[in-house]
Protein backbone atom coordinates (compact mmCIF):
# COMPACT_ATOMS: atom_id res chain seq x y z
CA UNK A 1 0.00 0.00 0.00
CA UNK A 2 2.80 2.57 0.80
CA UNK A 3 5.09 2.05 -2.08
CA UNK A 4 1.77 3.16 -4.36
CA UNK A 5 1.41 5.95 -2.21
CA UNK A 6 2.52 9.35 -3.41
CA UNK A 7 3.70 10.35 -0.14
CA UNK A 8 5.65 7.05 0.71
CA UNK A 9 8.77 9.15 1.04
CA UNK A 10 7.59 11.19 4.03
CA UNK A 11 5.42 8.00 5.27
CA UNK A 12 8.66 5.94 5.47
CA UNK A 13 10.51 8.96 7.10
CA UNK A 14 7.97 9.44 9.92
CA UNK A 15 7.79 5.51 10.72
CA UNK A 16 11.88 5.38 10.64
CA UNK A 17 11.50 8.37 13.57
CA UNK A 18 8.71 6.25 15.16
CA UNK A 19 10.89 3.61 15.38
CA UNK A 20 13.68 5.52 16.68
CA UNK A 21 11.24 6.65 19.58
CA UNK A 22 10.32 3.10 20.40
CA UNK A 23 14.61 1.95 20.47
CA UNK A 24 14.44 5.56 22.56
CA UNK A 25 11.95 3.95 24.78
CA UNK A 26 13.54 1.03 25.64
CA UNK A 27 17.13 2.11 25.75
CA UNK A 28 16.06 4.50 28.34
CA UNK A 29 14.08 1.93 30.67
CA UNK A 30 17.25 -0.41 30.33
CA UNK A 31 18.97 2.91 31.52
CA UNK A 32 16.45 3.36 34.51
CA UNK A 33 16.77 0.06 35.47
CA UNK A 34 20.40 -0.26 35.73
CA UNK A 35 20.78 3.14 37.33
CA UNK A 36 22.86 4.64 35.17
CA UNK A 37 20.56 7.61 34.43
CA UNK A 38 22.32 9.86 36.68
CA UNK A 39 25.90 8.87 35.32
CA UNK A 40 26.44 12.02 32.89
CA UNK A 41 25.90 15.61 35.20
CA UNK A 42 26.21 17.52 32.58
CA UNK A 43 23.58 18.82 29.49
CA UNK A 44 26.53 19.75 26.73
CA UNK A 45 27.84 15.98 26.54
CA UNK A 46 25.70 15.11 24.20
CA UNK A 47 28.83 14.22 21.06
CA UNK A 48 28.81 11.16 19.09
CA UNK A 49 32.18 10.54 20.27
CA UNK A 50 32.14 8.70 23.79
CA UNK A 51 35.74 9.14 25.94
CA UNK A 52 38.39 7.02 24.13
CA UNK A 53 41.59 7.66 26.37
CA UNK A 54 41.95 6.62 29.87
CA UNK A 55 42.49 10.58 31.07
CA UNK A 56 38.86 11.24 29.45
CA UNK A 57 37.32 8.45 31.06
CA UNK A 58 39.36 9.84 34.33
CA UNK A 59 37.51 13.24 33.54
CA UNK A 60 34.30 11.84 33.57
CA UNK A 61 34.50 9.37 36.14
CA UNK A 62 35.74 13.11 38.27
CA UNK A 63 32.79 15.20 37.45
CA UNK A 64 30.25 11.73 38.48
CA UNK A 65 32.24 11.36 41.64
CA UNK A 66 30.75 15.10 42.41
CA UNK A 67 27.42 14.02 42.18
CA UNK A 68 25.25 12.70 45.13
CA UNK A 69 24.50 9.39 43.73
CA UNK A 70 28.31 8.88 44.08
CA UNK A 71 28.77 10.73 47.66
CA UNK A 72 25.48 8.78 48.88
CA UNK A 73 25.28 5.48 47.16
CA UNK A 74 27.84 4.27 44.76
CA UNK A 75 30.70 5.85 46.64
CA UNK A 76 32.72 2.47 46.49
CA UNK A 77 32.28 2.49 42.41
CA UNK A 78 35.57 1.89 40.28
CA UNK A 79 36.34 3.24 37.12
CA UNK A 80 35.33 -0.35 34.94
CA UNK A 81 31.97 -0.44 37.30
CA UNK A 82 31.21 3.53 36.09
CA UNK A 83 31.70 2.62 32.78
CA UNK A 84 29.16 0.13 32.60
CA UNK A 85 26.31 2.65 33.72
CA UNK A 86 27.75 5.14 31.22
CA UNK A 87 27.47 3.03 28.06
CA UNK A 88 23.78 3.30 28.94
CA UNK A 89 23.09 6.70 29.24
CA UNK A 90 25.57 7.73 26.58
CA UNK A 91 23.85 5.49 23.93
CA UNK A 92 20.27 7.24 25.33
CA UNK A 93 21.50 10.49 24.62
CA UNK A 94 23.13 9.12 21.22
CA UNK A 95 19.90 8.19 20.25
CA UNK A 96 18.51 11.48 20.98
CA UNK A 97 20.97 13.00 18.62
CA UNK A 98 20.03 10.14 15.73
CA UNK A 99 16.52 11.29 16.67
CA UNK A 100 17.58 14.85 15.71
CA UNK A 101 19.48 14.27 12.23
CA UNK A 102 16.75 11.93 11.12
CA UNK A 103 13.99 14.44 11.29
CA UNK A 104 16.02 17.40 10.72
CA UNK A 105 17.94 16.01 7.69
CA UNK A 106 15.19 13.96 6.45
CA UNK A 107 13.25 17.27 6.30
CA UNK A 108 15.71 19.08 4.37
CA UNK A 109 16.21 16.70 1.29
CA UNK A 110 11.81 16.08 1.34
CA UNK A 111 11.85 19.41 0.76
CA UNK A 112 14.52 19.77 -1.77
CA UNK A 113 12.39 16.89 -3.36
CA UNK A 114 9.43 18.71 -2.79
CA UNK A 115 7.52 15.92 -1.28
CA UNK A 116 6.47 18.40 1.77
CA UNK A 117 2.64 19.79 0.80
CA UNK A 118 1.82 22.87 2.42
CA UNK A 119 -1.00 21.28 4.23
CA UNK A 120 1.90 19.28 6.30
CA UNK A 121 3.72 22.77 7.57
CA UNK A 122 1.18 23.06 11.16
CA UNK A 123 1.82 19.36 11.77
CA UNK A 124 5.49 19.62 10.88
CA UNK A 125 5.98 22.68 13.27
CA UNK A 126 4.49 21.15 16.02
CA UNK A 127 6.16 17.69 16.02
CA UNK A 128 10.29 19.78 15.84
CA UNK A 129 9.01 21.66 18.78
CA UNK A 130 7.77 18.44 20.87
CA UNK A 131 10.80 16.64 19.80
CA UNK A 132 12.82 19.96 21.03
CA UNK A 133 10.63 19.51 24.19
CA UNK A 134 11.47 15.85 24.92
CA UNK A 135 15.05 16.76 24.68
CA UNK A 136 14.32 19.54 27.54
CA UNK A 137 12.41 17.46 29.63
CA UNK A 138 14.66 15.11 30.00
CA UNK A 139 17.52 17.27 31.19
CA UNK A 140 14.99 18.77 33.73
CA UNK A 141 14.16 14.90 35.00
CA UNK A 142 17.72 14.21 35.02
CA UNK A 143 19.23 17.18 36.64
CA UNK A 144 16.52 16.67 39.87
CA UNK A 145 18.67 13.61 40.99
CA UNK A 146 22.05 15.90 40.33
CA UNK A 147 20.55 17.62 43.17
CA UNK A 148 20.95 16.99 47.12
CA UNK A 149 18.85 13.43 46.74
CA UNK A 150 20.40 11.08 44.07
CA UNK A 151 16.98 10.14 42.66
CA UNK A 152 15.38 11.62 40.12
CA UNK A 153 11.76 13.21 40.71
CA UNK A 154 8.88 10.19 40.20
CA UNK A 155 6.67 13.05 38.42
CA UNK A 156 9.48 14.39 36.55
CA UNK A 157 10.12 10.55 35.27
CA UNK A 158 6.67 10.17 34.16
CA UNK A 159 6.39 13.44 32.59
CA UNK A 160 9.79 12.49 30.49
CA UNK A 161 7.96 8.90 29.67
CA UNK A 162 4.65 10.32 28.47
CA UNK A 163 6.01 12.87 26.51
CA UNK A 164 7.81 10.50 24.76
CA UNK A 165 4.68 8.83 24.08
CA UNK A 166 2.77 11.97 22.78
CA UNK A 167 6.16 12.38 20.17
CA UNK A 168 5.23 9.18 19.25
CA UNK A 169 1.81 9.20 18.96
CA UNK A 170 1.41 12.23 17.14
CA UNK A 171 4.38 11.12 14.50
CA UNK A 172 1.92 7.99 14.10
CA UNK A 173 -1.25 9.45 13.50
CA UNK A 174 0.57 11.76 11.37
CA UNK A 175 1.94 8.80 9.29
CA UNK A 176 -1.40 6.88 9.37
CA UNK A 177 -3.06 10.55 7.66
CA UNK A 178 -1.04 9.60 4.82
CA UNK A 179 -1.15 6.15 4.58
CA UNK A 180 -4.76 5.52 4.90
CA UNK A 181 -6.55 8.89 4.03
CA UNK A 182 -10.40 9.29 4.95
CA UNK A 183 -11.64 8.47 1.17
CA UNK A 184 -9.90 5.27 0.98
CA UNK A 185 -11.06 3.81 4.47
CA UNK A 186 -13.49 1.06 3.89
CA UNK A 187 -16.73 1.82 5.82
CA UNK A 188 -17.43 -0.10 9.49
CA UNK A 189 -18.86 -0.38 12.21
CA UNK A 190 -15.98 0.92 14.59
CA UNK A 191 -17.36 4.44 14.72
CA UNK A 192 -20.05 3.08 17.27
CA UNK A 193 -16.70 1.95 19.34
CA UNK A 194 -14.86 4.93 19.34
CA UNK A 195 -16.22 6.48 22.58
CA UNK A 196 -15.05 2.75 24.72
CA UNK A 197 -11.97 2.90 22.65
CA UNK A 198 -11.21 6.14 23.71
CA UNK A 199 -11.96 5.33 27.36
CA UNK A 200 -9.56 2.43 27.15
CA UNK A 201 -6.89 4.81 26.02
CA UNK A 202 -7.24 7.41 28.44
CA UNK A 203 -7.18 4.48 31.28
CA UNK A 204 -3.81 3.28 29.38
CA UNK A 205 -2.39 6.63 29.64
CA UNK A 206 -3.04 6.81 33.28
CA UNK A 207 -1.47 3.16 33.56
CA UNK A 208 1.34 3.86 32.06
CA UNK A 209 2.20 7.05 34.19
CA UNK A 210 1.66 5.18 37.14
CA UNK A 211 3.82 2.38 35.59
CA UNK A 212 6.63 4.92 35.47
CA UNK A 213 5.62 6.19 38.95
CA UNK A 214 6.11 2.20 39.93
CA UNK A 215 9.37 2.26 38.37
CA UNK A 216 10.78 5.68 40.12
CA UNK A 217 11.74 6.63 43.76
CA UNK A 218 8.83 7.87 45.83
CA UNK A 219 9.92 8.30 49.58
CA UNK A 220 9.50 5.57 51.99
CA UNK A 221 9.79 4.91 56.15
CA UNK A 222 13.79 6.00 56.20
CA UNK A 223 13.92 6.22 52.31
CA UNK A 224 13.30 6.73 48.71
CA UNK A 225 12.11 3.19 47.27
CA UNK A 226 11.05 1.77 44.11
CA UNK A 227 6.74 0.75 44.29
CA UNK A 228 7.59 -2.53 42.23
CA UNK A 229 10.40 -3.61 44.95
CA UNK A 230 7.73 -3.82 47.38
CA UNK A 231 4.88 -6.41 47.66
CA UNK A 232 6.26 -8.85 45.06
CA UNK A 233 3.60 -11.10 45.09
CA UNK A 234 0.17 -12.06 43.33
CA UNK A 235 -2.38 -11.66 43.57
CA UNK A 236 -2.79 -9.78 46.71
CA UNK A 237 -0.14 -7.81 48.13
CA UNK A 238 1.67 -9.61 50.63
CA UNK A 239 -1.29 -11.06 52.60
CA UNK A 240 -3.99 -8.66 51.95
CA UNK A 241 -6.07 -7.29 49.01
CA UNK A 242 -5.46 -3.88 50.15
CA UNK A 243 -3.10 -3.69 53.31
CA UNK A 244 -2.72 -0.79 55.45
CA UNK A 245 0.45 0.54 54.25
CA UNK A 246 -1.71 1.74 50.95
CA UNK A 247 -3.50 4.22 52.97
CA UNK A 248 -1.03 4.90 55.53
CA UNK A 249 -0.34 9.06 55.01
CA UNK A 250 -2.84 11.94 55.77
CA UNK A 251 -4.53 11.93 52.72
CA UNK A 252 -5.66 10.47 49.22
CA UNK A 253 -3.51 12.27 47.14
CA UNK A 254 0.00 11.27 49.62
CA UNK A 255 -1.49 8.11 49.09
CA UNK A 256 -1.96 7.90 45.33
CA UNK A 257 0.62 10.07 44.31
CA UNK A 258 3.94 9.74 47.16
CA UNK A 259 3.06 6.58 48.60
CA UNK A 260 4.91 3.90 47.33
CA UNK A 261 2.16 1.00 48.44
CA UNK A 262 -0.38 3.45 47.24
CA UNK A 263 1.36 3.91 43.97
CA UNK A 264 1.49 -0.05 43.31
CA UNK A 265 -2.29 -0.55 44.69
CA UNK A 266 -3.76 2.08 41.68
CA UNK A 267 -1.32 0.21 39.37
CA UNK A 268 -2.54 -2.88 40.15
CA UNK A 269 -6.26 -1.72 39.93
CA UNK A 270 -5.66 -0.18 36.52
CA UNK A 271 -4.50 -3.13 35.16
CA UNK A 272 -7.37 -4.79 36.03
CA UNK A 273 -9.85 -2.25 34.84
CA UNK A 274 -8.17 -1.90 31.63
CA UNK A 275 -8.65 -5.87 31.09
CA UNK A 276 -12.35 -5.50 31.89
CA UNK A 277 -12.89 -2.48 29.39
CA UNK A 278 -11.24 -4.53 26.57
CA UNK A 279 -13.05 -7.44 27.52
CA UNK A 280 -16.36 -5.29 27.09
CA UNK A 281 -14.81 -4.04 23.84
CA UNK A 282 -14.66 -7.27 22.58
CA UNK A 283 -17.88 -8.72 23.21
CA UNK A 284 -19.17 -5.45 21.69
CA UNK A 285 -17.00 -5.68 18.18
CA UNK A 286 -18.30 -9.08 17.48
CA UNK A 287 -22.07 -7.97 17.15
CA UNK A 288 -20.62 -5.23 14.99
CA UNK A 289 -19.35 -5.38 11.23
CA UNK A 290 -15.85 -3.73 11.17
CA UNK A 291 -13.44 -3.24 8.61
CA UNK A 292 -10.28 -4.53 8.45
CA UNK A 293 -8.09 -2.15 10.00
CA UNK A 294 -10.73 -1.93 12.90
CA UNK A 295 -10.87 -5.56 13.46
CA UNK A 296 -7.13 -5.63 13.37
CA UNK A 297 -6.77 -3.27 15.63
CA UNK A 298 -9.02 -4.94 18.33
CA UNK A 299 -7.16 -7.87 17.83
CA UNK A 300 -3.80 -6.47 18.20
CA UNK A 301 -5.65 -5.03 21.20
CA UNK A 302 -6.55 -8.21 22.54
CA UNK A 303 -2.92 -10.34 21.78
CA UNK A 304 -1.30 -7.40 23.31
CA UNK A 305 -3.09 -6.82 26.91
CA UNK A 306 -3.06 -10.48 27.76
CA UNK A 307 1.12 -10.50 27.26
CA UNK A 308 0.99 -7.47 28.63
CA UNK A 309 -0.87 -8.22 31.92
CA UNK A 310 1.30 -11.70 32.05
CA UNK A 311 4.68 -9.91 31.98
CA UNK A 312 3.34 -7.31 34.75
CA UNK A 313 2.81 -10.43 37.00
CA UNK A 314 6.13 -11.90 36.49
CA UNK A 315 8.01 -8.48 36.41
CA UNK A 316 6.28 -8.17 39.94
CA UNK A 317 7.12 -11.56 41.63
CA UNK A 318 10.50 -11.37 39.92
CA UNK A 319 10.97 -7.51 41.28
CA UNK A 320 11.68 -6.09 38.26
CA UNK A 321 14.51 -7.86 36.61
CA UNK A 322 15.93 -5.86 33.06
CA UNK A 323 15.08 -8.16 30.80
CA UNK A 324 11.42 -7.98 32.26
CA UNK A 325 11.05 -4.74 33.30
CA UNK A 326 12.15 -3.49 29.50
CA UNK A 327 9.84 -6.15 27.90
CA UNK A 328 6.61 -4.82 30.23
CA UNK A 329 8.03 -1.76 28.70
CA UNK A 330 8.15 -2.73 25.18
CA UNK A 331 3.81 -4.27 26.01
CA UNK A 332 2.92 -0.85 26.92
CA UNK A 333 4.29 0.71 24.01
CA UNK A 334 2.75 -1.85 21.21
CA UNK A 335 -0.95 -1.24 23.33
CA UNK A 336 -0.26 2.25 23.10
CA UNK A 337 0.37 1.79 19.47
CA UNK A 338 -2.31 -0.15 18.73
CA UNK A 339 -4.82 2.25 20.54
CA UNK A 340 -3.80 4.90 18.80
CA UNK A 341 -4.03 2.76 14.97
CA UNK A 342 -7.53 1.43 15.69
CA UNK A 343 -8.55 5.13 17.33
CA UNK A 344 -7.52 6.30 14.38
CA UNK A 345 -9.88 3.85 12.18
CA UNK A 346 -12.77 4.25 13.86
CA UNK A 347 -12.73 8.04 14.15
CA UNK A 348 -11.80 8.49 11.08
CA UNK A 349 -13.54 5.78 8.74
CA UNK A 350 -15.15 6.77 5.40
CA UNK A 351 -19.04 8.25 5.45
CA UNK A 352 -20.57 7.03 1.65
Amino acid sequence: MINQNPNKSVIYWLLTGCSLIYIMVVVGCITRLTHSGLSITDWSFMGTIPPLSESDWLERFMKYQQSPEFLKINFSMKLDEFKHIFFWEYIHRLIGRIMMYVFSIGLVVLLIRKKIKKEMTASLILLFFMGAMQAVIGWWMVYSGLQDQPAVSHFRLATHLMSAFTLFAFTFWFALKLIYPIQQIEKGDGGKLKWWLLSFFAVLILQIIYGAFTAGFVEGDAAKIRPGHIFNSWPKMGDSWMPEQVTMKSSSYLNFFENASGIQFVHRTLAILLCLLLGFIWYKSNKLKLNKQQYQGITLLIYGITVQFILGVFTLLYQVPVVLGVLHQTGAFFLFASSVYVIYHSFKEHKE
